[in-house]
């Protein structure tokens, strides 16, 4: 099989892999028309690619689309799995039109404190602990579309890294003392210990229901239940030094095994959970 890879640095030693830079893809399209499978192309190019072109891309044209925002991949878990998601609420915002209306839908609905997000975002920024009105109409400042949730006192949550249709590693994000946000980008510390097997059962429940097949999901334990905070197409890697071979090597294994009879023992091995 002959891949092409739209990003070098997730494909580093990628067997039969190409590189192409995303914004000459027109300009090789008889290339990339050839290849059996496209890896990591931008979002910007799934369209052309999948629609157009009619190509085969990983991570899977599902978990682009429903990854693109936290809105989409919300009203998924409010669809497949509702009593794993924080009480959340989506609104537009406009100060001049609903204004005062809004704020008071809010406020009924929340108690301070609560989580206030963008909607494209990663790495811990564009979150927000609302303590307070002054917290609130900065908020509101800022965004026209809102997303809010409750507040969960947590000082740790789970990352679990799905590869293919299995869980290939779970680990704990500890935030600092003070800090609400637990990402390893804002200064989390990483364990590997004691990790539930309901947390990934759960992934994992989501990625046969829906085709995703490359994703971080964040998860927060509260009160021995598992709640969805969301999940990143393209996670960092913190959590996971030095196992980039292990990745590609499974990959691989399963990209392989999609144009592969059942039987296949890559198929087997793809469908194997690694953790």
């Amino acid at each position: 099989m002959q891949f092409i890879s739209f990003n070098p640095f997730r494909t580093i030693g990628f067997p039969n892999t190409s590189y192409i830079k995303a914004e000459n893809m027109f300009l090789e399209r008889e290339k990339i028309k050839s290849a059996d499978f496209l890896l990591f192309p931008e979002y910007w190019q799934i369209n052309p690619l999948v629609y157009g072109w009619k190509k085969k891309i990983f991570p899977s044209i599902s978990t682009y689309h429903l990854g693109h925002d936290k809105i989409e991949m919300t009203r998924l878990f409010q669809a497949i799995v509702p009593q794993h998601l924080p009480y959340t609420k989506i609104m537009g915002y406009n100060p001049e039109i609903n204004g005062e209306i809004v704020k008071e839908k809010i406020l009924s609905s929340f108690g301070f404190p609560f989580i206030a997000k963008e909607i494209r975002s990663s790495e811990g920024k564009g979150v927000y602990l609302i303590k307070n009105m002054k917290d609130l109409n900065q908020y509101l400042a800022e965004n026209t579309v809102l997303y809010l949730q409750e507040y969960l006192p947590i000082s740790r949550d789970l990352r679990i890294v799905l590869i293919g249709e299995r869980v290939f590693s779970a680990y704990w994000r500890i935030g600092d003392e003070g800090n609400f946000k637990n990402n390893l980008a804002q200064g989390g510390m990483v364990s590997y210990e004691e990790i539930p097997d309901k947390a990934v059962e759960l992934v994992e429940e989501i990625a046969g229901k829906t085709g995703i097949n490359h994703a971080g999901f964040d998860i927060a334990i509260y009160e021995g239940k598992c709640y969805l905070l969301e999940f990143n197409v393209f996670f960092g890697n913190q959590g996971l030094v030095g196992r980039q071979k292990e990745i590609n090597k499974l990959i691989y294994k399963y990209l392989t095994a999609q144009s592969s009879p059942p039987e296949n023992d890559n198929y087997k091995r793809a469908k194997k959970r690694v953790i």
